[in-house]
């Protein structure tokens, strides 16, 4: 089976698992689009244009995702100190710890792959895509987007 595929399915194996669990913790209004938002405004705010060039979607398409997000106070909207036109979208302590919990859902997940094929394996597997992945964008990581 072709590696694309392989790493298809294993993605869709991690984000179901992690949606599970999350409505298992109680986060049942948290749908997957938001990771990314939510990825994106972790190091520092950012705007509905950029979260539309990220997603690959229409700005009002971002604008309604980041309206969804605010009533679930995962986001909050804020005026940008060098532009008064400019709104900011920010995470929230709330939307801080949906990613504290994402990030331990995912080191359980990750266990679990390490009983099955062995810790070594696993680290492997994530240091050769880090290899990978880091020679195709120029040293570094690209932002996480939806495909």
């Amino acid at each position: 089976m072709p590696l694309a595929r392989l790493l298809a399915i294993a993605y869709r194996q991690l984000i179901v698992g992690l949606h599970e669990r999350l409505v298992a913790r109680g986060w049942r209004d948290v749908r997957p689009a938001y990771g990314y938002v939510l990825l994106a405004c972790r190091e520092h705010p950012t705007t509905s244009g950029e979260l539309a060039t990220l997603l690959d979607v229409s700005k009002q398409a971002a604008s309604k995702l980041v309206d969804g997000m605010v009533e679930a106070s995962l986001v909050r909207r804020t005026t940008s100190p060098t532009d008064s036109r400019a709104k900011l979208v920010a995470l929230t302590p709330r939307g801080r710890r949906l990613l504290a919990v994402v990030e331990e859902i995912y080191a359980e997940l990750e266990g679990e792959w390490d009983a099955v094929a062995g810790r070594p394996t696993v680290a492997a597997v994530r240091d050769g895509l880090v290899t990978v992945l880091t020679a195709a964008y120029g040293g570094a990581l690209p932002p996480v987007r939806p495909v």
